[in-house]
């Protein structure tokens, strides 16, 4: 099978698990998601698997990618900060989502490989930076948008004060054990509000957003 064909079969799987939106599948279709991986990894680019990416890190599978990038509710105009730079796959896809990407990634190898990526593929509206998830971006804030691709075992005080009033964060919560809860938190005039989306294993390293442990994307 060909990479095309590996890709048709994942935008498929995508409509198939109701990820209709179309700029979404739109991106994911045309990013050349093998030229994120390692060249070891390049021939599974397509398959719904979380993949190693160097560091102990792993890229995301596209459906949570695509599920939790859904989630965001995202507009052309927003400015969106990802913790967890990772491969930079999922900063691509929302670069072509929103107006500007701010992502943060704690190996200074990860975050310097996927800038020269997002570099040669002519995204400019992505910014990197080497750093402590925990803290966010404070320089740069607020945020309409935030997503963590790491489990936490709550939601960061420093994110909820990064995000813009009427702005939504998407985050994994720990549950207990490799159980997860994908939390949308929602800020508003009146406060704080979350729902959870999802419960179930998150089969990747608990990374961090905190000082010892990094996430990925």
């Amino acid at each position: 099978m060909s990479a095309l064909d590996d890709k048709a079969r994942l935008i498929l799987s995508l409509r198939q698990a109701g990820l209709t939106e179309m700029a979404l599948l739109s991106a994911i279709e045309t990013l050349p998601r093998e030229d994120f991986l390692p060249a070891p990894v390049r021939a599974q680019a397509y398959a719904d698997i979380a993949l190693p990416i160097g560091c102990g890190q792993y890229a995301d599978p596209p459906l949570r990618i695509a599920r939790m990038t859904a989630a965001l509710e995202l507009g052309d105009r927003m400015k969106v900060l990802e913790i967890g730079t990772g491969c930079g796959f999922h900063a691509a896809v929302l670069a072509a989502l929103c107006r500007r990407v701010y992502t943060v990634e704690r190996h200074r190898i990860l975050s310097t490989e996927a800038a020269n990526r997002l570099t040669r593929l002519g995204l400019h509206n992505v910014t990197t930076l080497v750093g402590d998830g925990l803290a966010g971006w404070p320089h740069q804030a607020p945020f309409d948008r935030i997503i963590v691709s790491a489990t936490a075992p709550e939601v960061p005080a420093a994110l909820i004060e990064q995000l813009a009033t009427g702005g939504i964060m998407i985050l994994p919560i720990a549950a207990g054990g490799d159980q997860h809860r994908l939390l949308r938190v929602r800020k508003s005039d009146n406060g704080i509000t979350s729902e959870t989306l999802e419960v179930g294993t998150y089969d990747r390293l608990e990374s961090g957003i905190g000082r010892d442990r990094t996430a990925t994307g």
